[in-house]
């Protein structure tokens, strides 16, 4: 009888094990097993046959740490034991479970399948919890929970994507899962073409794989999603503190050139009064598309025009893409082929792809001389004062998207194929621009932004969400894609406002510049052949709408600049989907309620379509103050509010001080006075204010400096702690005001009562009348109560009574 082959290999038993300082690695009859803990938190998993490879990681920066372990064996289960949590091993099948150290199931290799190779391709199957929740996976359309659907990660130039569109430009391997009060983290560190199912087709298991290479993950445990985040993030790396100006508003298109073009728009920007920091040069200043070139008709002196943008508060950012046209004489060509930096075939000959210049040969980044080269041509934009990097087609992107998978990388000399190196060529790019922009400034802070990546790319770049379409589909799809980079470990990140693709209509333009504003990332783009997207090119209306909320923006710039220097030191989000602190109410997964986040700790944000002018809230537990009108609602529960196109649903929570500023034309200019609004709560809530000079690295030995704002609704203490650090802000005065306090407020400070002035505050300039048959839209204002006193570095107490 003929015998029968499993075409399916699993590890089987594990024949034999040593305990290692941090777990245990083991022989089972087909692969080597290791179990290290690298924090208390952090636990990696990894199966290793004797064929695979175990190629470096591109995105793992974390050393391992002391972890105190306790190790033991009953029954054929090895149990690993930390404060934290359990690693169970069944040696009859080399399966992994997690547990909680009271012995509830965190997550679980599903009995049976577990771990296994189907040829080259390598699977873990878990098993389904019941109840269970999967958030995350960095840009993936979709809900917000993923329960049902499967995904691919395998880096693509998307354009025009829809809500169902997968894969698209960038891949994060990593996820969390959250049932029955429970939540952790898998991060699956295999950069080739990879798929996740959360029990899409099934009902039995949920599963991660790759095509070739090895089972390599990271499970992290932690109490609350917010741990499992800033876990994650210390494992590939905190994004790194980014320049002020990178933060206003930057304006788009492809292609503002010539230079009298680009001008005319800064011109336009201030003889408007609507702030800006930034314009964007897409392709066209370049010479025949060729990076590294400039147009030598459109703009034959590009140092004196960024010298005269940076004078009226303007930065300007370049579009790099990788192609390096085949030409003779062409620098960056020539180079090139003498130094052998480009990605080749495996006879040797140069990889030729068609993009943008023609024909092309692409730079080997995961090669670290082609690195150290691309820091000397990007001297180049340095040198001319250009401050900001938009690295683009970077998937990489050539005409017909079909590149050979068996091109081949360097990989720090260890050799792969576009199987393992596509999805890190965007990180890497970014990488090396990053890194040469850094030595070029010469102490300034470079802005880079990508289009594609891998995990890790925060350490990097900003990462924008590619060719969106301009319909109110997108808009949302959008705020959903930021939420889960947030959750994924991405910062900073943005849509193209308006749309990259189509025109936009002025109600369209309008509801998603004021969703902007409160996004990571602030920058309207347009495609060529399209209508103009500029705030004035929708009409007088639509015009004073996205003025106020550029200028709010500009306002709220200490909160916000605060939120980013808290990224860069525990990877929290800027833009954060309720499901980070709200992971087992049923509302924030609801189709009605999936797109609201909460920008940093103190603003509840509700984004919505152009034309819906009613829509329902989900407001979190708490107390919760309209931002237009300051009306107070009780949370935990589901209300319907207005949303007019003037006027986006935002929330305050009660008990919040947010720091904000006068409006300035850009982040150059210095407002005097810093305004704290204190929003009267029941219940203590703190805040990390944080200040430096916006621009170089000074903050690093020590030029910067935080105040610790605490307000204890319960008592009425209001505190600004001392400046802890050297740098010091231009305010002169300090500007209280007392959001939700009735008439019968009073405010002591130093053992004497102030004195309060009441008025009307709105944070918008009034709305004109465009209907002849109706009233100027109203902005909102409502009654406040305010003191100034000079601005003190020193602790300030208040005592509030109301």
């Amino acid at each position: 009888m003929k015998k029968v082959i499993n075409p399916v290999t699993r590890p089987g038993k594990l024949k034999k094990y040593s305990i290692t300082p941090n777990g245990i690695i083991g022989d089972s009859e087909n692969a080597r097993l290791s179990v290290t803990f690298l924090t208390k938190q952090i636990v990696q998993v990894k199966f290793l046959r004797s064929a695979d490879r175990d190629l470096p990681s591109y995105a793992v920066t974390a050393a391992i740490q002391s972890v105190k372990l306790k190790i033991s064996e009953q029954k054929n289960l090895i149990k690993i034991s930390n404060v934290g949590f359990n690693v169970l091993v069944d040696r009859s099948e080399s399966s992994i479970s997690f547990q909680t150290i009271n012995g509830k199931t965190i997550n679980q290799d599903e009995k049976g399948l577990g771990t296994t190779w189907n040829g080259e391709q390598v699977t873990t199957y878990k098993k389904l919890m019941e109840g269970e929740r999967f958030i995350g996976l960095g840009e993936k359309v979709g809900p917000l929970d993923r329960r049902g659907k499967g995904y691919v990660n395998w880096n693509t130039d998307a354009f025009a994507y829809h809500s169902g569109t997968d894969p698209i430009y960038a891949s994060i391997p990593f996820y969390i899962g959250i049932h029955n009060g429970l939540q952790y983290g898998i991060f699956f560190d295999n950069s080739a073409k990879s798929y996740f199912n959360f029990g899409a087709s099934n009902n039995r298991t949920s599963a991660f794989y790759a095509d070739t290479g090895t089972m390599n993950y990271y499970f992290i445990y932690g109490k609350t999603v917010r741990e499992i985040i800033q876990a994650y993030s210390w494992l590939t790396g905190n994004m790194p503190l980014p320049p002020l100006w990178s933060l206003g508003f930057q304006q788009c298109r492809y292609s503002y050139y010539p230079e009298s073009e680009v001008r005319g728009i800064a011109r336009n920007f201030r003889e408007r009064n609507i702030p800006a920091d930034a314009i964007v040069l897409d392709i066209h200043y370049m010479d025949a598309y060729k990076i590294f070139t400039w147009h030598p008709k459109h703009f034959p002196d590009p140092k004196n025009l960024i010298s005269d943008l940076k004078d009226d508060g303007f930065h300007v950012v370049v579009m790099c893409d990788p192609g390096i046209k085949t030409e003779k004489g062409y620098k960056p060509y020539d180079e090139g082929r003498k130094q052998d930096l480009f990605l080749k075939y495996p006879d040797g000959e140069a990889y030729t792809g068609q993009v943008w210049p023609g024909w092309c040969h692409f730079p080997d980044f995961t090669n670290p001389k082609t690195r150290e080269v691309w820091t000397g041509w990007m001297k180049s934009y340095a040198d001319v004062g250009v401050e900001g990097y938009w690295n683009d087609m970077n998937e990489f992107s050539s005409w017909g998207q079909m590149m050979p998978e068996n091109i081949v990388f360097d990989f720090e000399g260890q050799k792969a194929t576009a199987r393992q190196g596509r999805n890190v060529y965007g990180i890497q790019m970014a990488k090396s621009t990053f890194e040469a922009a850094k030595k070029n400034l010469k102490g300034n802070r470079p802005f880079n932004l990508t289009r594609s990546g891998y995990a890790g790319i925060q350490r990097y770049a900003a990462l924008w969400t590619g060719d969106n379409v301009s319909y109110d589909e997108h808009m949302m799809l959008g705020v959903r894609l930021v939420n889960s980079l947030g959750i994924s470990g991405v910062a900073f990140s943005c849509y193209d406002i308006g749309g990259f693709v189509g025109d936009a209509s002025p109600r369209l333009f309008a509801r998603w510049i004021s969703i902007g504003a409160f996004s990571p990332f602030f920058r309207v783009h347009s495609m060529i052949n399209s209508r103009d997207s500029e705030p004035w090119s929708y009409g007088e209306e639509v015009e004073i709408i996205s003025r106020n909320y550029i200028r709010l923006r500009y306002q709220l710039m200490p909160y916000i600049y605060s939120l980013f220097r808290e990224a860069s030191i525990s990877g929290m989000p800027v833009q954060r989907s309720l499901a980070i602190e709200y992971p087992h109410r049923e509302e924030v997964y609801s189709g009605l309620f999936e797109h609201q986040y909460l920008f940093g700790p103190n603003f509840l944000v509700a984004p919505c379509e152009s034309q819906k002018v009613i829509i329902k809230v989900f407001l979190p537990p708490g107390g919760w103050y309209a931002f237009n009108d300051g009306k107070y609602f009780q949370g935990d529960q589901i209300i319907s509010v207005d949303s007019p196109v003037h006027k986006l649903p935002v929330f305050v929570r009660a008990g919040a001080v947010v720091p904000t500023q006068d409006t300035i034309m850009h982040t150059g200019e210095k407002s005097d006075v810093v305004h704290l609004h204190v929003y009267k709560g029941k219940d203590g809530e703190s805040f990390e204010w944080y200040m430096d000079d916006g621009k170089t690295y000074a903050y690093e030995k020590g030029e910067s400096c935080i105040r610790l704002i605490r307000y204890d609704g319960a008592t009425g203490k209001l505190v600004i702690e001392a400046q802890q650090g050297n740098y010091r802000p231009s305010f002169r005065r300090m500007n209280f005001v007392f959001h939700g306090f009735s008439s019968k407020i009073t405010v002591t400070h130093g053992g004497k009562k102030v004195k309060l002035k009441s008025g009307e505050h709105s944070f918008f300039l009034p709305m004109e009348k465009f209907d002849p048959l109706g009233d100027a839209p109203d902005v909102g204002s409502e009654k406040v109560h305010h003191f100034a006193m000079p601005y003190n570095a020193g602790q300030v107490i208040l005592a509030l009574k109301d």
